[in-house]
Parts: C-alpha cells; structure tokens; sequence
C-alpha cells in the first residue's frame, strides 16, 4: 500500500523487531483468514472483502478525527477511491475470488510478484532502471511463469487470471499514488480503504451475493481477525516501519509473507504443494531480493 515515506529514524529495537512480527505474520496469515472464511460460506466480495475495509476503514477514520485530524479534501477522496479501487477492489477482492480455487500459499506465492511490477511500472513512467534490477525482473517473472505453467493454476485459468490481475492492480495503484495529493499516511490508509470496501460491496451485491442468511460464527471471526489484525494492527505497524527504518527492511514482507503463508497452510489446512511450486516461489522471492537489493544501492 503505497503512502508517502518520511526520512528514516533510527530503529528503536524491541519496537521494530515487534512491527516486523506483525507485518510479516499477520500479513502472511490473511491468505489462511480468507479461506477460512470462504469455507464458512461468506460472500467473498462483499463479505470477506468489502466488509472488512468499511468496518476497518470507518474505525481508523473515527479515531483519526477525533484526534482532530482534518477530513481529506474532494480532490484527495477521488485519489483516495482510485487507489482503493486498484489496491482494494483488484489488489485484495480478485486474491479472495481466486482462493475459491486455489490454496492460500500458492495465493500468497503469486501476490509475492508486486514488487516486480511495481519495477516494470516504473520503468514505464521513464525512470531509469539498472542492470541489476533487470536482472530481478527478468528472475521474477521467469518464476512467475513456472508458477502459471506448472502449478495448479494451470487447471484453474479464472484463478489463474485473478492472480495475475490481483499484484497488476496493486502495483499500478501504489505507483500511480506517488506524488498524488493525499492527505497523512493513516488517513490515506482509513479513506482507501473506506473506498475500496464501498466499490467491492456494491459490485458483490451486484453479481448476486446476497446476506440471506446469518453469517456462521466461524465466518465471522475469520473476517474479524482480517479486519483487526490484518486491516488495522499490521498496516499500523506498516506505516510504522515506514517512518523508522530503511523502506527495503520495511518492504521485506514481500519476500516473507509467501513463506509463512505456505508454513501456515500446510499446518493448519492441510495444503500440500508440489516440486514445481516449490521451485518457482523460489524464483519469484529470488528476484524480488534482487530488485531490492538494486533500489537499496541506489538510494
């Protein structure tokens, strides 16, 4: 989630090694959330998704205003709602659709890629990339290809075309966010998600999802842990490290959320992963250390 970066402080010891729990776990243990909650038969547009960032949305901009932070402005609440529609509505609502087939590591494994795009992005809006960096992206999608070819997404081409569209979407928001007018970090957090949660319930009630019934209480809680440890607690910890430690430390969680999502999903669900995928999550975390690495040199 892309939000403006101030001068890093120094770390401050426990408190970062804490943040970084959060982020890394937390994070990585929504894709196990979101399964858990489609299992439970929530809706997963308008329940698992849209749900989730209203309620969370409307908690962080209730206390951001009430410690006298001023509301966003009209023009900041459009920029708001396109970040929230690609971060949001394709980012997070195409990952949900695509775990009605997939397993939430292999989930995972795919959204690992946003990094890379975010580099190709990049370099589309002219900025000059280095050799280094093209050596990253050229690892990362070579694994984001064994992945497609060689994994189960090939027996599931809608999964398979979620979870390219899913990190497409984050990418090309977190990109178009910079130097847009956007009000502090957590507001922008609050006023996104507002928005994204907004677009995705109404596009799930329009496909037919429908609240017939009372959600079951598994289902229920699944989406509560999403929403307050996913949503709220791990993007506050986040914005956080954003603001004391190198942005490449804090960006790590790209490169570590897929290996807790597996570890998670293989002891508590059950899943079970092949040779193949193994060695194309491999590749894919191998060229985002990469392209890391590059942008770490030149800044």
């Amino acid at each position: 989630m892309s939000v403006p970066v101030a001068a890093p402080a120094a770390p401050r010891g426990g408190l970062v090694l804490l943040a970084l729990l959060l982020v890394y776990v937390v994070w990585g243990s929504t894709f196990l959330g979101i399964r858990f909650a489609l299992e439970a038969g929530m809706k997963p547009l308008s329940m698992v998704s849209g749900s989730r960032f209203v309620l969370a949305g409307s908690i962080l901009y209730g206390l951001l205003r009430w410690r006298g932070l001023p509301a966003p402005s009209r023009a900041q609440w459009l920029n708001m709602l396109v970040m929230g529609m690609c971060l949001l509505f394709l980012g997070n609502g195409m990952v949900v659709l695509a775990q009605r087939d997939v397993s939430s590591g292999l989930a995972a494994v795919a959204v690992a890629s946003v990094p890379l795009w975010m580099a190709l992005f990049t370099l589309i809006r002219g900025q000059r990339v280095g050799g280094r960096e093209w050596l990253g992206l050229g690892i990362g999608f070579a694994g984001i290809v064994w992945l497609n070819a060689g994994s189960s997404l090939s027996a599931s081409p809608l999964a398979l075309g979620l979870l390219l569209l899913a990190p497409l979407g984050w990418a090309f928001g977190s990109i178009w966010s910079r130097g847009r007018d956007l009000p502090s970090p957590f507001m922008t957090a609050a006023g996104q998600m507002l928005c994204g949660g907004v677009l995705l319930m109404m596009v799930g009630f329009a496909s037919g999802e429908r609240w017939n019934t009372p959600p079951p209480v598994s289902g229920l809680l699944a989406v509560s842990y999403l929403c307050v440890f996913g949503s709220i607690i791990a993007f506050t910890a986040y914005v956080w490290l954003l603001h004391n430690v190198r942005p490449v430390l804090a960006g790590s969680y790209a490169y570590v959320n897929p290996v807790i999502a597996v570890a998670l999903g293989a002891s508590l669900a059950g899943e079970r992963f092949s040779s193949s995928e193994f060695g194309a999550m491999a590749v894919i975390l191998a060229g985002v250390v990469v392209i890391t690495l590059a942008q770490r040199g030149k800044r």
